[in-house]
């Protein structure tokens, strides 16, 4: 499949609060919101442009990793599909959705639904998990997730495809054909070349300097110069904050924030997952405003 970024630009786009709530991440208002917050947001981002939120993938977390991961995890498919009938334009990512977990006749299943839903706007993000007792408790032995993942994307890829697997057929079919773009998450090796014979890839937590020698392995894979490459960006502040951010971050102008944001393009990447500190809903909303309505023009 093309490239789904249109030639020439930087898109831009933003993982979800409160759908994950893992400690490493999450902000501290966000803990006790719900749907109506996370709405807000979505909106936001839909109005301002951004091309697409993305929601995570966990089934249960184990107890002893609760604290510091939560437990908090809102559905994936379901918070997509509620999220496509309360937004208009924004595209939908799953980021990073474990293919492992499910049989890939159900996931085949889920995100044809979901881009039928949603009037072709899905993009599938896929991952092969990292968490031993989740793939214990699913009755998966997690030194063989890459294998079980790499065995069911071929039944997923031709059912999402086709419509038809063996003797078996799925309705009903994607908007998007031959289906929905398929970007893969990671920043190992192994999970490049994945990406490369994929439409993308989605770097999570790659440092910066790491970047070009993976991109230069991502090219060679694919064997050419087309594909989808994202990353998570630094920390983003529109105008000068008035309290301790409390993280490094990119501050002032639109026009600063652009110009440190020419450093990934420059790269080849042309998909960014930008992120906001932020200390209640409406200021997260105001930033992604005017992130949107500023920076984005000048991306």
């Amino acid at each position: 499949m093309a490239p789904i970024v249109p030639p020439g630009t930087v898109a831009y786009g933003m993982q979800l609060p409160i759908q994950a709530q893992s400690k490493y991440f999450v902000e501290d208002w966000e803990i006790g919101c719900g749907p109506a917050e996370m709405l807000a947001v979505a909106n936001a981002a839909d109005d301002a442009g951004f091309f697409y939120v993305g929601v995570c993938d966990h089934v249960a977390i184990p107890s002893d990793l609760s604290p510091k991961m939560s437990a908090v995890w809102y559905d994936t498919i379901a918070t997509l599909a509620w999220l496509a009938g309360q937004t208009r334009q924004i595209r939908l990512l799953s980021t990073v959705f474990n293919l492992a977990y499910r049989h890939p006749l159900v996931s085949a299943n889920s995100f044809a639904t979901l881009d039928l839903l949603s009037d072709g706007r899905v993009i599938i993000g896929l991952g092969v998990g990292h968490v031993e007792k989740e793939f214990a408790a699913l009755g998966l032995d997690v030194t063989q997730r890459a294998k079980l993942s790499d065995e069911a994307l071929p039944i997923f890829d031709q059912a999402l495809s086709t419509g038809v697997v063996g003797e078996m057929e799925i309705e009903p079919r994607a908007v998007q054909q031959p289906r929905p773009p398929i970007w893969w998450g990671g920043g190992a090796p192994a999970a490049v070349r994945r990406a490369a014979k994929a439409d993308g890839w989605i770097p999570q937590g790659t440092p910066q300097d790491q970047l070009p020698e993976l991109i230069k392995l991502f090219r060679e894979t694919r064997g050419d110069d087309t594909g989808d490459i994202g990353a998570i960006t630094q920390w983003i502040y529109v105008g000068d904050p008035t309290w301790d951010l409390n993280r490094d971050a990119v501050t002032g102008s639109p026009e600063k924030i652009a110009e440190a944001m020419k450093v990934w393009s420059d790269m080849g990447v042309n998909h960014l997952q930008v992120r906001f500190p932020s200390r209640s809903v409406d200021e997260l909303v105001d930033q992604v405003t005017a992130f949107g309505n500023h920076v984005g023009p000048l991306l």
